[in-house]
């Protein structure tokens, strides 16, 4: 149906609002520890566990099949999106390789401040740079796909996963993180 398809679009744009503002977050911290300060690894830790569960797991396959619908329907939409799969996957591993660095650092083992600071700054800028190009390029398309004709994605396998910060029940293992959020950005429950 065409209104779920809108809805799922919308979805993976409120997904985009909701990681800009995590982001957000993950940039103060490495603005602490660039000024010397030991910034709130707890806070880090439950940011990139949030950002490996949902957006590496959830949000990134409802795009993929999304842009997998576009390139079987509309062939004359599709460039640039062969990259898209590929993307997600460095987004994935450069976020592991974060999550890896705060847990390290959680469990006392010696980190180096500046690689956990490019880390930071590496995977930040680059699931920026991602969710821009998809909101001011590849979401258009889509939507001129569903202007043109109504269709379905079958996202149905996701659909019981809900966002662990950004949904109504809020999940226990990230309190900090939504503490950190500024007001705006919270659901109301």
């Amino acid at each position: 149906m065409e209104s779920e398809a809108r809805e799922l679009l919308q979805e993976l744009r409120d997904d985009h609002r909701n990681m800009s503002v995590v982001l957000d977050l993950l940039d103060d911290l490495a603005a602490q520890a660039s000024a010397g300060k030991d910034p709130d690894f707890e806070l880090f830790g439950e940011i990139m566990r949030y950002m490996t569960i949902y957006p590496d797991a959830v949000h990134h396959p409802k795009e993929d099949i999304v842009y997998g619908r576009l390139r079987e329907e509309r062939p004359d939409l599709a460039e640039g999106l062969d990259d898209v799969p590929n993307d997600h996957q460095d987004i994935a591993d450069l976020g592991s390789r974060l999550r890896d660095d705060v847990e390290a650092i959680i469990a006392g083992a010696a980190v180096r401040r500046e690689h956990l600071i490019e880390d930071t700054t590496n995977y930040v800028t680059r699931l920026r740079n991602h969710m821009r190009w998809e909101e001011e390029d590849l979401f258009m398309r889509v939507d001129e796909m569903l202007d043109a004709e109504p269709l379905e994605f079958d996202v149905s396998e996701f659909e019981h996963i809900k966002d662990p910060v950004f949904e109504l029940e809020i999940e226990a293992g990230f309190r900090r993180l939504l503490a950190g959020l500024p007001v705006s950005a919270r659901r109301v429950n």
